[in-house]
């Protein structure tokens, strides 16, 4: 059969190609039980030979799309890629495929996102860290299995996958004391809150309560994502005459600009960072920071979620023992 190149392909084209049935071709799409490998090898000769491709509303109606969709907050942290590096692993040698959707405007945004990738019939969610209500994301689930990444929610409609922000902060901060310094503030973004169960918002709740426990007052610098507005927020505050020697960041894109400002003023500022970015162990960086294993993390939850569409209804709830790396960014206090 000659097919006119300028219409696509259907089932009812690769069946004739193939000379089978339409069930037969559906079967061979499910990867039904019973297949021969004879039949199998005859339709995918004729799919390659039409360059057919099912639809995915036609692949949802039979159960699956064989799709993963990830919403993602911030392209620019290279944690995340370090995440989707994992997520690709553990897809490895399967049929699924991942679409991604960027989210950086908020949480209107990063509902957005995730409503997108409903929209586009994915199998499953991986929602890193949106800033999104826990009731909206449960109302998600109940159609499509969820999980959340980075945020310590507790809910029993979707897993979590995260990293002990708390042991996380705590060995960050407690490094600095030891060093001496009795000056220490703390680089967020914006809109971290620490009632949150976000990272940045328990990393700025643990911050605010180790100062209180030593007696030592607290200085929050507020800046937008991104090296650049950390970098422009910390030279200011160098240049205005600041008396803190210690610098606690919320994650190493803060950390990296802090340290261009840092480097560009002749400071004496020691910096830690939070998650340990491949950079960061660059001998000309040597940032002192929290290690996450941000691709085994993203593997676990490609795991997890997988299991969920696969069936499983019982939460899971994972945590990430973090670890600190200490380098050369951090030095006793002078």
């Amino acid at each position: 059969m000659t097919l006119d190149q300028r219409r696509t392909a259907t089932i009812e084209d690769v069946a004739a190609t193939a000379g089978v049935s339409r069930a037969a071709v559906s079967k061979v799409l499910r990867n039904a039980y019973g297949v021969s490998d004879a039949m199998r090898e005859r339709v995918t000769a004729a799919m390659t030979e039409l360059d057919y491709r099912p639809r995915v509303a036609a692949r949802a109606m039979r159960g699956r799309t064989f799709t993963i969709g990830i919403e993602i907050p911030d392209f620019g942290n290279q944690f995340f890629t370090r995440m989707l590096n994992g997520a690709m692993r553990a897809l490895a040698g399967t049929d699924y495929q991942v679409v991604i959707a960027p989210a950086e405007e908020g949480s209107r945004e990063g509902l957005r996102a995730i409503e997108a990738l409903i929209d586009r019939q994915v199998d499953g969610v991986i929602a890193v860290s949106p800033r999104v209500g826990q009731e909206a994301l449960e109302r998600i689930a109940t159609r499509t299995p969820v999980v959340m990444f980075g945020r310590s929610d507790t809910s029993d409609e979707y897993d979590t996958v995260t990293g002990d922000d708390v042991a996380g902060a705590n060995a960050a901060i407690t490094h600095l004391l030891e060093l001496g310094h009795v000056r220490i503030a703390h680089l967020t973004l914006h809109e971290s809150d620490e009632a949150a169960l976000s990272p940045h918002g328990v990393r700025l709740r643990e911050y605010r309560a180790a100062m209180s426990r030593t007696g030592i007052d607290e200085t929050v610098l507020w800046t937008d994502e991104g090296q650049d507005a950390a970098y422009a927020v910390v030279r200011a505050a160098i240049e205005s005459g600041w008396t803190t020697t210690a610098l606690f960041a919320a994650h190493d894109e803060l950390a990296i600009g802090a340290l261009r400002a840092v480097a560009e003023t002749g400071s004496a500022l020691s910096v830690v960072g939070y998650d340990d970015v491949p950079i960061a162990a660059h001998p000309g960086l040597g940032l002192t920071t929290v290690h996450q294993p941000g691709d085994l993390m993203g593997e676990r939850a490609i795991q997890l979620l997988l299991e969920r569409i696969d069936g499983r209804t019982a939460p899971v709830h994972e945590v990430f023992v973090p670890d600190l790396r200490v380098r050369t960014s951090t030095r006793p206090v002078a």
